[in-house]
Order: C-alpha cells, then sequence, then structure tokens
C-alpha cells in the first residue's frame, strides 16, 4: 500500500529531489512551500502521485490551514519530513530582524508547528522525519543563527522521538552534508556570500574544495529509512559528502 508523505520545502533542493523520488516509487507526496507557484510546478511535473499544498511553516496559521487541507484529501498520514530551511550566513551585529527571525521561525519554529499538525494524523507506524546539518560540528563562520536553530532541532527530534515513543511514531534526525543539483541557485546576498567564503577559508575551511553530494543519491537514505522495518528505529543519522 502506498504511503503518504508529507515533505516541507518541497519547491526545489532536497525536499523537491525527495518528492519526486518517492512518487516513482508509487508513494504519495504532498508537497509543502512558502512559494504555491514552485510546489505547483513540481507537483505537475511529478504527476498524479503529488498533491501541492501553499504553506509557510514558519506561521502557525499558515501551518494548521495546510494540515487542515491535508487531513481532507488524506485523513491519515505516514510519513512528516521536516525539510523547510532558510541558509543564508551573515555576522549577528549586522544582521537584520529579517534574517534573524526568518531563520529561527522557518529552521525551528516550523519544524515544531508542522509535528503538532501532523502528529493527530500519523497512525502508529508513522514517522517525522527532521533534517538538520553537518555545519552544527564544524566552524563555519557567519552561521551562528543557524548553527544554533539546527543544533535546536536535533535537540526537539531528540526529545520528541521519547514523547511519542508510546504511540508508535518514530522520529528520526538526518544530519545531511553539502547537496547540490544542475541548475539550483543560491539566493543570497553576493557580499554576504563572498565574506562567507573568505571567512571560511581564514577558518580552515576550503569551500571551493570541499565535496558536495547530489541531492538524489541523499534520497535513498530516507528511502531505507522509510522501509525500516517495525521493530527498528533510527534516531538520528550524520550524512555527509565524499570525493567519489
Amino acid at each position: 500500500m502506498s504511503k503518504i508523505i508529507v515533505i516541507t520545502g518541497a519547491g526545489v533542493g532536497l525536499g523537491r529531489a525527495l518528492a519526486r523520488r518517492f512518487a516513482h516509487d508509487g508513494e504519495r507526496v504532498v508537497l509543502l512551500g512558502r512559494t504555491l507557484s514552485k510546489v505547483e510546478a513540481a507537483a505537475a511535473e511529478i504527476g498524479d502521485n503529488a498533491m501541492a499544498v501553499g504553506c509557510d511553516v514558519g506561521d502557525p496559521d499558515s501551518v494548521r490551514a495546510a494540515f487542515a487541507r491535508i487531513g481532507e484529501q488524506y485523513p491519515q498520514i505516514d510519513v512528516l519530513i521536516n525539510n523547510a530551511a532558510i541558509f543564508e550566513p551573515f555576522q549577528v551585529v549586522n544582521a537584520s530582524d529579517r534574517q534573524i527571525l526568518g531563520a529561527v521561525t522557518t529552521n525551528l519554529a516550523g519544524p515544531m508547528l508542522c509535528a503538532r499538525s501532523a502528529i493527530p494524523l500519523l497512525a502508529a507506524g508513522g514517522q517525522i522525519i527532521n533534517v538538520t546539518s553537518e555545519s552544527i560540528a564544524l566552524p563555519f563562520p557567519h552561521l551562528s543563527v543557524y548553527q544554533a536553530t539546527k543544533a535546536g532541532l536535533e535537540r526537539f527530534s531528540e526529545s520528541l522521538r521519547i514523547e511519542l515513543e508510546d504511540s508508535g511514531i518514530r522520529v528520526t534526525n538526518v544530519r545531511a552534508g553539502a547537496m547540490f543539483e544542475e541548475g539550483k541557485t543560491w539566493d543570497v546576498d553576493m557580499n554576504d556570500a563572498m565574506a562567507f567564503h573568505q571567512a571560511a577559508m581564514a577558518a580552515g575551511l576550503n569551500l571551493t574544495e570541499r565535496p558536495i553530494s547530489q541531492f538524489e543519491s541523499v534520497t535513498d537514505v530516507f528511502r531505507v529509512l522509510l522501509d525500516l522495518p517495525a521493530d527498528l528505529q533510527t534516531a538520528s543519522i550524520n550524512l555527509h559528502a565524499r570525493k567519489s
């Protein structure tokens, strides 16, 4: 029987790659994204197994409305993948309110809000997968807010797993490394991007030489998580790109 999989941030990048992969596998996917036109385009490309729903994960009302819409179509879902995130390098002293609050609400509050709405739709055997970042454990400069939100999400994953254990809902944290796909662009101020690269180099992290994995490769790991036997639990997985 097909799984019903809800994926946030599914208009581009890893979220879209996951939606494509699971739909190809015969699952039904619900693509959530702040920009409705992006998730609609991705869903149209995927076909009948895909449903697009506009959702700003950092907005409680938007999340409630999105999951109400999902519940009308699917009274029960099998998987929530909290993938939506804002990755924007900046120094705190120069940061705007938008930069700080945008990262905190999307990267940290967003998964909490989506989990809250998804849990009533998840039956025993359901899964919540939270995507974090290898940057938590590396001395990346200009990413203090991003790193803090992802570290907080990992702590949330651990606590939520314990909270939901008796309900039979599994919670897994996936700490992912650098990923890429052809045609993807980085929507960030050029000056901030240059400052980030220069500061990373000074910290001993040459971004031009670090290996980068393909989104399509990463989807294989999520497939394994979805196919785990019912008597197994994976609390956390660390993924790192390697030079092939």
